[in-house]
């Protein structure tokens, strides 16, 4: 029997368009994301309910080597009502569809929140010597809809992809998140704002201004000088730095899809560039999505300065959200990860767990080759 809605390839231009309608969706979801993760194939689904489209979704497809069999991705998607009563009529149309179109397993990140903790709950979490882990830490607020979306997942037959340390093989299950409305929908003050951060970070936002640091945004003309400061930062603190065409393609790609879809955000000191980002929108969700620092100028407060200029231009947006992205679920002191929970809770916003990634293996043994493969590179 068929079910309530169908699923089908769709253009780019109607995936934006239901996109625009909608007051958030992740920037993974966009169109555009497709010409980011070029080694990537793709495909935009749509659901109909009869020919009205409720429903996207961005498929990025990596094929196996040699055979024409898929993985089908969907990061932080799809763009479904997730509070629906029986997510099998969302779902089990995508499986049918992506089956038949030669995947062998589908992974996806139900854009879904189970748990926040709010700062200070983090910083007792921090400072409780007991206490290792985010999850340890009563949560603020629980989600009852978050939970039913989980248990429904597992009923269905999906499969939670294992964490480590709170990142996820794809996307972060943990982010951390400031709130720019109030729990009555309205707008916050950039007053109300800088007074839920903590002393320090107000103290460092006024000695970068007394400093004379000057935040302006850059241009796509402006990125060879953003990457060399950021590969400075991935070897000072050991990561591996994307190639300086991958910030290219980005920009080429989300300021095609949206005039301010994407922005670069340069502070300098005496001419000198001391912290870059790149804040990303969609709708009324912003994100800070890359950083870079000098080593050398880091008294004069570069990033704390450009964090202070993303969050004042979120505001204008009327954004509700401004998300700093990933942090790992360690409280632990002797962990390197825990500077980075640290810096972001001083913002006073609240940390935040997703659903996490989930997967769906469709032909049992291709899917377990794969992860095989997969966890040996």
């Amino acid at each position: 029997m068929p079910g309530k809605y169908r699923v089908a390839e769709i253009s780019a231009s109607d995936h934006l368009d239901f996109l625009r309608g909608r007051s958030s969706a992740s920037f993974l979801q966009t169109p555009a994301w497709a010409q980011v993760k070029s080694e990537w194939g793709s495909e935009s689904l749509g659901w109909y309910d009869g020919d009205r489209l409720v429903g996207v979704g961005l498929v990025l497809l990596r094929q196996l080597p040699k055979v024409k069999r898929y993985l089908a991705y969907l990061p932080e998607g799809p763009v479904v009502d997730w509070s629906a009563e029986d997510l099998r009529e969302w779902l089990n149309p995508m499986v049918r569809h992506l089956r038949k179109a030669g995947a062998f397993g589908i992974r996806m990140g139900p854009p879904v929140v189970t748990r926040r903790w709010d700062a200070a709950a983090v910083k007792q979490g921090v400072a409780d010597e007991g206490i290792r882990r985010l999850g340890d830490v009563p949560p603020t607020d629980r989600s009852q809809a978050g939970a039913r979306v989980v248990s429904q997942l597992q009923e269905l037959g999906w499969r939670a992809q294992a964490v480590d340390g709170g990142f996820a093989a794809g996307q972060p299950q943990y982010n951390f998140q400031i709130p720019l409305r109030d729990a009555d929908g309205k707008q916050r003050s950039e007053d109300d704002v800088l007074k839920g951060m903590n002393q320090q970070w107000r103290r460092n936002i006024k000695k970068a201004d007394k400093a004379g640091v000057v935040v302006t945004h850059g241009t796509p003309a402006d990125l060879p000088e953003f990457h060399a400061l950021y590969a400075h930062t991935a070897e000072r603190d050991h990561f591996t730095p994307r190639p300086l065409a991958y910030f290219e393609t980005m920009f080429r790609a989300l300021l095609a899809e949206e005039p301010d879809r994407v922005r670069l955000y340069l502070a300098h000191h005496e001419g000198e560039l001391v912290a870059a980002t790149v804040w990303v929108r969609v709708g009324g969700h912003t994100w800070y999505s890359y950083g870079a620092s000098s080593t050398e100028k880091r008294d004069v407060r570069g990033s704390n300065a450009v964090q202070w200029a993303m969050i004042r231009d979120a505001l204008a947006t009327g954004a509700s959200v401004y998300d700093l992205r990933g942090i790992t679920d360690t409280l632990d002191p002797d962990d390197p990860h825990v500077g980075l929970i640290q810096f972001k809770v001083g913002t006073g916003g609240e940390a935040v767990e997703y659903a996490g990634e989930w997967d769906m293996p469709l032909n049992p043994l291709v899917y377990k080759a794969f992860s095989l493969y997969m966890s040996r590179r």
